[in-house]
């Protein structure tokens, strides 16, 4: 078992206050403060913002990869693995309503900033399209899995940013009960199109 460190508190508290205040509005004494430690400690283990800001992308990174591991564990059919994704939204839903989506919300922000730390920011976007457009290939997809995967990423930045906005827990249940029957047609389809496909090579092999 691990024992968590000062910094891996620091890097939790900092990322948690990103969340709910924006990276602009959460100063070293709001961190420091959270996880209620000396200003000389705090600098012990971090000398800028930034840093921080650089850990907890980090972090971030290292809690999805491992994440979506376990979905793959777990789950033998690729549909039910997108299937984890959309109901990423109910478990979190929450605080989606309150914060929006933590991936979202601190894109938009550094990219608004203009900040250094931007791109290393957006590859959990990248990392979540990679990992949906390969399970959209294995369902059958491989043409259009890079365009599906991106369709669902939208869309799902579009229902967090609008329950936030709206502070409505109903809008989230609705439209991740769209987007599995979207998923079930998408997953039809692809079966269909199997199906086709091995009637056509039974034809020619007569």
């Amino acid at each position: 078992m691990s024992v968590r460190t000062t910094r891996d508190h620091i890097v939790e508290s900092a990322d948690r206050l990103f969340y709910q205040q924006g990276y602009e509005h959460t100063s070293f004494s709001d961190i420091a403060d959270a996880v209620r430690i000396s200003r000389g400690n705090f600098y012990y283990h971090f000398k800028t913002k930034d840093e921080i800001l650089d850990a907890v992308i980090d972090a971030r990174l290292a809690s999805t990869r491992k994440m979506l591991e376990q979905w793959e564990s777990e789950d033998k059919h690729p549909a039910d693995r997108i299937r984890s994704f959309i109901h990423m939204m109910i478990t979190n839903r929450a605080d989606i309503k309150r914060y929006g989506c933590p991936v979202g919300t601190l894109c938009g922000e550094l990219a608004k900033l203009n900040h250094a730390s931007q791109a290393e920011a957006n590859k959990l976007f990248t990392l979540f399209r990679t990992w949906l457009r390969r399970q959209f290939t294995l369902l059958g997809h491989e043409a259009d899995a890079d365009a599906l995967a991106m369709h669902l990423l939208a869309r799902s930045q579009g229902v967090a940013t609008l329950a936030s906005a709206f502070h409505d827990e109903k809008f989230i249940k609705q439209e991740v009960q769209q987007m599995c029957d979207w998923l079930r047609s998408c997953t039809e389809s692809a079966a269909r199109h199997a199906h086709d496909e091995h009637g056509a090579d039974e034809r020619v092999r007569r």
